[in-house]
């Protein structure tokens, strides 16, 4: 589920990915993001309080909600989505990027996922 989420990131961000990695081999690697990638963990309320406190500041979201682990491809993901209006959303994930002044304000009361 994290991997879906932060996809959304690396596909829509520009800058947000660096350049490919080299070894002293000349192997080349994939490319990563640029900074580091925090994950939180909170309950349903948790999530939906950071979830609405994002949406409250202009910050879009990638949503992962339960029914997607029910689905089998990208565009049955998408109507799992649209079939539902956002307060009902029912969510077990959520990814975004922001200034870090808006990250600390969005995961208020969040802890680190250990």
């Amino acid at each position: 589920m994290t991997a879906f989420l932060v996809s959304g990131i690396a596909g829509t961000v520009p800058g947000v990915v660096g350049e490919p990695y080299r070894d002293g081999s000349g192997n080349e690697y994939l490319p990563m993001f640029v900074q580091p990638v925090l994950v939180y963990a909170a309950d349903a309320a948790g999530l939906r309080r950071a979830y609405e406190r994002a949406m409250s500041r202009d910050v879009t979201p990638a949503v992962y909600t339960r029914e997607l682990f029910e689905t089998g491809h990208d565009a049955a993901n998408r109507a799992a989505v649209a079939d539902v209006p956002a307060e009902a959303l029912d969510l077990v994930g959520i990814a975004f990027r922001a200034d870090r002044k808006t990250v600390d304000k969005v995961v208020d009361r969040l802890r680190f996922h250990g």
